[in-house]
């Protein structure tokens, strides 16, 4: 009786996540992305090492991710299925954010150290800053807008 009253419970709870967060994240080869989204991983990958590729179905959307090294930092280029670039989430030096957005970061991480900051891009504007903060051996994301402001919402 307990284990049924567990598993309402949790599929009841499931129901009020938002879809984003029921998302599938399928790893892949390149072989099997459809030859348009190669070719366009192709332009975007010139002079980078591809790491892996990932297909993503969210709201019934399918969506292609190549994570990739570019001049010893990371990169990742999410793009949908007509091959339009969606998202970039390129890893950024702690040195090369403006001096709000730096400080925005340290206040939020308190006494948790920031272990890598990522600028978040979509469809060609610069939409956030996200930080991995590392505290007491957790591991937990903070994102601010290109001013240093705390987001109402999560890009």
């Amino acid at each position: 009786m307990r284990i049924l009253r567990v598993v309402r419970l949790a599929a009841v709870a499931s129901s009020f996540l938002p879809l984003s967060v029921l998302a599938q994240e399928t790893k892949i080869k390149l072989s099997d992305l459809p030859p348009a989204v190669e070719k366009t991983v192709a332009a975007q990958s010139s002079g980078a090492m591809i790491r892996g590729f990932s297909e993503e179905r969210e709201n019934g959307q399918i969506f292609y991710e190549a994570e990739m090294t570019v001049n010893g930092h990371s990169q990742d280029v999410l793009m949908d299925a007509n091959c339009v670039i969606v998202e970039v989430e390129e890893q950024i030096a702690m040195g090369a954010l403006p001096a709000g957005v730096r400080e925005a970061l340290h206040a939020q991480a308190g006494k948790g150290k920031i272990v890598t900051v990522e600028s978040i891009t979509k469809h060609n504007k610069l939409v956030a800053y996200e930080a991995a903060i590392l505290t007491k051996g957790k591991r937990s994301e903070i994102q601010v807008d290109p001013q240093g402001k705390p987001l109402g919402h999560e890009e």
